[in-house]
């Protein structure tokens, strides 16, 4: 397929200098960009998950990774907030984030949907479309691809506006309708005509878009010609596209994976993810794209569910706050690297495949005129292996690729991580007031406290007998539903006379309550990742006389996919007390009085402009573990200039915003102490999501990133919701720190050949090591040259170790902010451990 566009050479400045006609153009090897073929990297950012000052710094992170693309998807609901109304302000900014990228030289791959998933609220739909009469979602349904067209040729429309689809100049090679609908997904839930029309009139929707650039749909395997359809998952090596005239393309490579609010943290061994990259290409692939690379954060209430934590780290390349994650972003940009020396010769031939072993194999790519490149991989999960190649003989670790660009020399293997890793930390700084205590003449933290009504506050929206449905009825205007009834007990009821109490049951299908009886808290329940529904059963204190009932009914995120996931409806279904004279009285279709949202909410108190407007009690002593209360604090910023983080751990669950910018849901509830947590991943073997999980019995998030930029120089007004209770007094600052480096190489390691050389210089391995820019190398926690062993935080000498090791270290590295410790006889005794490869650990401290 061939696409006629312009493309506009950059000055330093990035104005365009001049313009010529290129073409853009695939065949089933890869995309053709101006008659080169290409191989690219790319990295998922999602600009609403991050905030705009810091798009440029994660854009230029990517790029010192070995990135080529961007990908993004375009969140239809933060953007259409009602029909017709547009918001691209803050964090939807999409033409700046598209501009970001387009000045630092790079691609970008937009997936309009706008049907998305992503764990995000509604999988992008806005709300309102669902209560459009007559819509159903992701079907042949007039109403709902009404809606979607529209909203696509604006974005479309945006798009050529600004200039920013490839033919125009721009970075966008590539679009996506539609997102893992195929027949191994969603498409069976709609009935085989009414899916196929659907996917079939959406292929041909976006075409007609005139964007100049290729459609691609992923995770569908009959996508219509021209549309591409691609592969989303752990693994995508043996996916092939539906034509021999497609190329390969990998939308999402999972390098992680999502946390659930109770559950624990998952993480990929980034072995595991190299070895997948390196597959995928050396089974022909030319388009990779990480999924998460940058996670970032889901602020105010944008996350899917439900359960999806405020945080979507993924335990990606770049962390939440937006730092390398190391080894992994390391290890990865090595990848990069050798991938990029074997580009050429990767791209002009079909391989030649031949068999190295039982599950040992090679692919060659040589066109004859003296390019060659090597891929050789051990799938063996258990075993590492000596293979022969062209009369050489190559280690391969289990579950591992090895990468010749010359097809001699080894310079990457996915299982040798010779990156350095970090240590860090988040330390913890006092809230510092921005006002002076008129009673004191010192600086003091003054809290302003408001109480929220258990039950109707203002006006009751409406009364009906039975339950609605939470979502219906709030619309997710909010999280918030109060339900509220009230019931009399009589003077003679037994358990007033022998102090033991009723017991109250409730149902509901989700996602959480706290039961109030006379204004004071009685319990709380909520439900899981994998069940939404939920039962409350708790003893209540009632009295003789009238008894008021009410429940607070909350939503933790929406259903973000699933067959005709929008008709998933929350909220109570049954109400129950056992334990009254007359038995069971069943509440479940009294009159029931209905308030939507919290009064806070209502005024946006937590808005600086709307601060005043409920009556707050200043206090230099804050009211501990009370629920439904505001507290309102004005602080000064953090030190320096490192990412932040809010430390919620001695909180219950609540909202949290600075300066009327939504932090997002806090909830430090602890996983379970009865899963299975791994000290130590094993890299090798088919991965999933369940299978390297950490932090069993802690917090699933104690932190919640709160970006530098909402800060001001003083004055900055912190407001939290408490729904259960916790101390305020214990809320912190934390700075994001990296405190210490590590690094673990091995003499056997793979040099990377210098501009793709041949082999002829023979350096020797080094330990690489980085500081943050205006720190240094201060003290030598640890180095030994033999056989250490343990990983970064607690290492521990062998039974062979050079006792001028930490002495070597010290010399090279002490005072700098990087430094290169090299394997060889100068620096140490080789000969020290025989018959034994040497490995040297370090671990020192950045100041």
């Amino acid at each position: 397929m061939k696409i006629l566009f312009l493309f506009c050479f950059f000055t330093l400045s990035f104005k365009f200098n001049s313009c010529s006609a290129r073409n853009l153009t695939y065949d089933g090897r890869s995309l053709i960009i101006d008659g080169q073929r290409k191989l690219l990297i790319s990295a998922a950012i999602h600009y609403p998950r991050s905030v705009p000052a810091m798009w440029p710094g994660l854009v230029q992170t990517a790029k010192e990774g070995g990135v080529d693309v961007i990908e993004s998807y375009v969140f239809w609901n933060g953007h259409e907030l009602s029909p017709g109304k547009y918001n691209f302000e803050g964090r939807y900014d999409l033409v700046k984030f598209v501009k970001t990228i387009q000045h630092a030289g790079m691609y970008m791959i937009l997936r309009i949907g706008p049907f998305i998933a992503a764990e995000w609220k509604f999988g992008g739909i806005p709300v309102w479309l669902h209560y459009v009469p007559g819509t159903v979602f992701r079907t042949d349904n007039e109403p709902f691809k009404y809606y979607m067209q529209k909203f696509m040729t604006f974005i479309v429309n945006l798009m050529k506006q600004e200039k920013l689809f490839a033919w125009q100049g721009g970075p966008i090679i590539l679009a996506q309708v539609e997102n893992e609908y195929g027949r191994g997904y969603y498409e069976k839930f709609y009935g085989e005509g009414p899916a196929k029309r659907y996917v079939t009139w959406a292929a041909k929707m976006a075409v007609s878009q005139n964007t100049g650039v290729p459609w691609i749909m992923c995770n569908q395997d009959d996508a219509p010609d021209p549309v591409i359809d691609t592969c989303n998952s752990f693994y995508c090596d043996q996916f092939k596209p539906n034509s021999p005239n497609k190329p390969k393309i990998w939308t999402e490579n999972w390098p992680g994976w999502f946390k659930i609010f109770g559950g624990t943290h998952p993480h990929r061994p980034v072995e595991d993810v190299a070895f997948s990259v390196a597959r995928f290409v050396q089974k022909g692939g030319s388009v990779q794209n990480y999924y998460m690379y940058h996670g970032g954060t889901n602020f105010g209430r944008t996350s899917g569910g439900p359960f999806i934590t405020t945080s979507y780290d993924y335990d990606a390349p770049i962390d939440e706050y937006g730092l390398p994650r190391l080894p992994k972003w390391g290890h990865l940009k090595e990848l990069h690297r050798a991938i990029k020396l074997s580009e050429q010769a990767l791209l002009k031939k079909e391989p030649t495949t031949l068999s190295l072993g039982p599950s040992q194999e090679v692919d060659v790519y040589e066109d004859g005129s003296g390019l060659c490149v090597a891929f050789l991989a051990n799938m063996d999960n258990k075993t590492d292996k000596n293979v022969v190649f062209r009369n050489v003989s190559y280690h391969l670790p289990s579950w591992s690729v090895s990468i010749l660009p010359d097809c001699k020399n080894v310079v990457f293997n996915t299982a040798k991580v010779g990156s350095q890793a970090t240590v860090v930390e988040m330390v913890p700084e006092e809230l510092q007031p921005s006002v002076v205590s008129p009673s004191k003449g010192l600086k003091a933290l003054k809290w302003d406290i408001f109480l929220e009504n258990a039950g109707i506050w203002g006006v009751a929206d409406f009364t009906r007998n039975g339950f609605l449905d939470h979502i219906n009825t709030t619309k997710d205007t909010t999280d918030y539903l109060w339900y509220t009834t009230s019931i009399l007990v009589g003077e003679n009821e037994e358990f007033l006379k022998k102090a033991s109490r009723p017991v109250l049951f409730i149902e509901s299908k989700g996602h959480a309550l706290h039961a109030f009886v006379n204004q004071e808290l009685q319990g709380s329940a909520y439900g899981n990742g994998s069940s939404a529904s939920f039962k409350f059963e708790n003893p209540i204190s009632l009295k003789a006389g009238k008894n008021e009932i009410a429940v607070l009914s909350m939503t933790v995120g929406l259903m973000h996919a699933g067959g005709l996931y929008e008709w998933v409806g929350a909220g109570l279904t049954s109400v129950k007390i056992e334990g009254l004279n007359n038995g069971t009285m069943d509440l479940s279709m009294s009159s029931w009085t209905y308030k939507i949202g919290l009064q806070g909410e209502h005024w946006g108190i937590y808005n600086p402009d709307g601060s005043n407007s409920v009556h707050w009690v200043s206090t230099l002593e804050p009211p501990k573990y009370q629920p439904l209360t505001w507290y309102k604090v004005v602080v000064d910023p953090p030190s320096g200039e490192e990412p932040v983080g809010l430390d919620m751990i001695h909180m219950g669950k609540g909202l949290a915003w600075l300066n009327g910018e939504e932090i997002g849901r806090y909830w430090p509830i602890n996983s379970s102490k009865d899963e299975k947590c791994v000290e130590e991943c094993d890299y090798r073997g088919k991965f999933f999501q369940e299978k390297c999980v950490t932090g069993c019995g802690e917090p699933t998030q104690r932190w919640y990133h709160v970006p530098r930029s909402w800060f001001k120089p003083s004055g900055n007004l912190l407001v939290i919701f408490e729904e259960i209770g916790g101390d305020p007094t214990k809320i912190t600052f934390s700075k994001r720190k990296t405190s210490g480096l590590c690094s673990l190489i091995a003499g056997d390691y793979p040099i990377a050949l210098p501009n793709g050389g041949s082999g002829n210089d023979k350096t020797k391995p080094a330990a690489h090591l980085r500081c943050p820019k205006n720190t240094l190398i201060s003290i030598v926690k640890f180095a030994s040259f033999g056989n250490p062993t343990g990983r970064c935080g607690s290492y521990s000498k062998g039974d062979c170790h050079d006792p001028n090791s930490t002495s070597v270290v010290e010399t090279v590295c002490l005072g700098k902010n990087e430094c290169a410790v090299e394997l060889t006889e100068e620096n140490f005794d080789e000969g020290l451990c025989p018959g034994m490869t040497n490995k040297l650990a370090i671990e020192v401290v950045c100041s």
